[in-house]
């Protein structure tokens, strides 16, 4: 071999061994940037998913408190109801009251 070839060659070599080097070096960087987006997205993804349950949150609250106020109003109407029930069973008793009493 002549040393003009092997020259050649140790040059194929060294440039060889350079783009393995620049290869593994953008390799690295591709994974760093794909670790980075990666952790970006997951960031994003569990705001976006923390926000979604506080909505959720504030729904289940609001309609907690109108089921609670329309109980509380239902109720409150029955207990008016018994209390006019019992009211006109008063006067009655009364009578009844006022009929043995008087003819005792």
């Amino acid at each position: 071999m002549s040393l003009e070839a092997i020259q050649k060659v140790t040059e194929a070599e060294q440039a060889a061994r350079e783009r393995r080097a620049e290869a593994a070096e953008e390799a690295k960087r591709i994974v760093a940037d794909a670790e980075r987006s990666g952790r970006q997205l997951i960031a994003d993804r569990r705001a976006e998913a923390e926000q979604e349950v506080r909505a959720m949150l504030a729904e289940t609250e609001t309609q907690s408190e109108k089921k609670s106020e329309q109980t509380l109003a239902d109720n409150a109407e029955r207990c008016e109801a018994l209390k006019r029930a019992a009211r006109q069973r008063l006067d009655k008793a009364a009578g009844l009251i006022v009929g043995r009493v008087g003819s005792s």
